[in-house]
């Protein structure tokens, strides 16, 4: 399978960075998009709305359903699977992108952050990953990628900002875990996760990293966007690279994904 036309992608915190580049990505195949997040309004540090995006897809050539959705509330993903699967016929695809993240140390992270991290990235991944299975099992090439890292347990990983390490390998421990449990009825369970920084406005609000020194979201939408296309009963159970991913679809230059080509890339957290 080489488009996504006619299939319908749900997808967490899509209202802006890589979750809209893969929403836009799939679009132009012609694929219908419910964008759940929380955005409804416009924010001057985060540009993008819900309705918004659905503009840029329906542009690109897709459809959009944007629902306003805190992923924490099991009620809330609930509704906006049933509105989804009822306005496109059923869901093919679930892309768990959003994610909550603050680099910092034990005594620097307020519990109240910590309990956000947990929220949205391990309970909102588990939440609408158990709400979209079952319309997953009826599809006919259905996938479940996960913004989550390979698990990598060294201390270094851990030293500087344990809480949000434990946040994201819980998103990687329910690509572990479903991909198995899911093995059988067919449901390919993936996760992605980039080489370099990708340069998202969230990434902008972490104080000393250079957003010149990533890459654009495109690559991430590239690499999922191979991924979605592969047959989901040989294609389950990944911890994949998007830089490995584009250059095992053929891709030799990577230049046009630079955000400034001039700067050294900065590797992303987590990869040795």
């Amino acid at each position: 399978m080489e488009s996504l036309k006619g299939k319908t992608l749900f997808i967490t915190g899509g209202s802006r960075g890589i979750g809209l580049a893969i929403a836009l990505r799939t679009a132009a195949d012609g694929a219908n998009i419910v964008i759940a997040a929380k955005t409804a309004e416009p924010n001057p540090r985060l540009p993008g709305t819900i309705f918004s995006a659905a503009r840029e897809i329906e542009v690109a050539g897709g459809q959009c359903l944007p629902v306003q959705c805190d992923i924490r509330d099991e009620a809330q993903i609930a509704r906006a699977v049933a509105a989804g699967a009822e306005r496109f016929g059923g869901i093919d695809v679930l892309v768990n992108n959003a994610s909550a993240i603050s680099l910092t140390g034990t005594m620097e992270t307020p519990m109240k952050r910590f309990d956000l991290m947990f929220g949205v990235n391990v309970r909102g991944t588990y939440a609408a990953s158990q709400a979209c299975i079952p319309h997953l099992k009826k599809a006919a090439n259905p996938h479940i990628l996960t913004l989550a890292s390979p698990i990598n347990l060294k201390p270094a990983w851990f030293k500087r900002h344990v809480a949000y390490t434990m946040a994201k390998y819980g998103m990687s421990m329910c690509v572990l875990g479903m991909a198995e449990e899911f093995r059988e009825a067919g449901i390919a369970v993936n996760a992605l996760w980039p080489r370099t920084i990708i340069a998202t406005a969230a990434l902008q609000m972490i104080p000393g990293v250079d957003p010149g020194r990533g890459r654009k979201p495109e690559i991430m939408a590239d690499a999922a966007h191979w991924i979605l296309t592969q047959p989901a009963r040989g294609c389950s159970g990944n911890f994949f690279i998007d830089e490995d991913v584009l250059r095992r679809a053929g891709t030799a230059d990577f230049g046009k994904y630079a955000v400034d080509p001039a700067k050294t890339l900065l590797p992303d957290l987590f990869l040795d």
